[in-house]
């Protein structure tokens, strides 16, 4: 008999919350008992899973008593709060804020580049950022073959990743557009921010806000939490976050520098070895992966594999995946399953 674990479910209303819910089903998640938790604002609300119907229930320090797997996707503040109290009533977390990813003390955990991390765990195990998650899988194999010296990255990040509430604008400043109408912007490049940007027909290069040396939070994001999971803390590694008005996955331009020459040919074969990885990189049939095709796929899709003519060991890929899926949803519960098998 397969064993069975009591789950929740953290911001079980949002757009993570509700794909977490999706990818346990899918997965067969062995879950005895779902509660589901979100705000006061959430609490009450029913929903229905399989043929079972589900209350949501308000978060409380209480609300993980019993509970040995908890998914948190309701922001940092609440991971901070919330996360310590389920740890005391013996819950391991899998958090997809950006509260505890470089806490030297909590494995930052990618299953296909590093698994074994999640081991080291005492009580917490942090989910990265959703484009670093498929930029790291994509160069792990390449960084086995010839050491990494140096990427640069710019990322073409779909406004899901801004929440539900950015999703629903874009289409309302798209139906405003065609309409003739006055467009409103509130939540791009993050809510609150004081000169908010519209997203529809546009491109943003700012994602979160702005650090004090011209960087914005995201690309900081990035280039810490890669050299933590690859195990690099020297890695050379530059960032150029934009969102874009595409809906849902995220795409990344990568140039990669190598210490050893690495063949278009070759990384083409390593990474389609790889976990996780799926090449689409035909340039005489126009056949390239984008953020479309990898909707409700958990694959990580790499293709225009090409030499770097400008330096002498150089590659350029472009890498695209779900953001919500695996960016989100799916790590966090291959996560949880890394620790079902020990």
């Amino acid at each position: 008999m397969v064993k069975k674990y009591n789950v929740a479910v953290v911001g079980a209303t949002g757009l993570v919350g509700q794909k977490i819910i999706d990818v346990l089903l899918e997965r067969e998640f062995p879950f005895a008992d779902l509660r589901l938790l979100a705000s006061s604002r959430s609490a009450d609300r029913r929903v229905k899973i399989k043929d079972c119907y589900y209350t949501v229930e308000e978060l409380t320090a209480d609300s993980f008593t019993g509970i040995n797997y908890a998914f948190f996707s309701a922001g940092e503040s609440i991971s901070h709060e919330f996360a310590p109290e389920a740890v005391k009533r013996g819950t391991v977390v899998i958090d997809n804020s950006n509260a505890f990813r470089m806490e030297t003390d909590i494995p930052l955990v990618v299953p296909e580049v590093n698994p074994d991390m999640v081991f080291e765990h005492q009580g917490i195990i942090a989910n990265p950022n959703c484009s670093t998650i498929q930029m790291v899988v994509a160069l792990q194999p390449l960084q086995k073959a010839s050491a990494i010296k140096r990427v640069v990255a710019a990322t073409y990040q779909a406004v899901s990743g801004a929440g539900r509430e950015a999703v629903e604008e874009l289409h309302e400043q798209c139906r405003a557009i065609l309409d003739n109408r006055p467009v409103k912007a509130e939540r791009i490049p993050y809510k609150g921010a004081s000169y908010p940007y519209q997203i529809a027909y546009n491109v943003v290069p700012q994602i979160d806000v702005f650090v004090e040396d011209g960087y914005c939070k995201e690309e900081r994001k990035m280039v810490q939490e890669t050299r933590k999971i690859m195990g690099l803390p020297g890695l050379r590694l530059t960032a150029t976050t934009v969102r874009v008005p595409v809906v849902k996955g995220h795409a990344i331009a990568l140039n990669v520098e190598f210490a050893n020459p690495l063949t278009p040919d070759e990384a083409r074969d390593l990474l389609a070895a790889a976990p996780g990885v799926k090449v689409i990189d035909d340039p005489v049939a126009l056949a390239y992966p984008t953020p479309l095709q990898a909707e409700e796929d958990d694959t990580v899709f790499v293709g225009r594999i090409r030499k770097d003519h400008s330096i002498e060991n150089g590659l350029h890929l472009w890498v695209v995946s779900d953001n919500i899926r695996k960016g989100a949803a799916t790590n966090s519960i291959q996560i949880a399953e890394l620790l079902l098998k020990n």
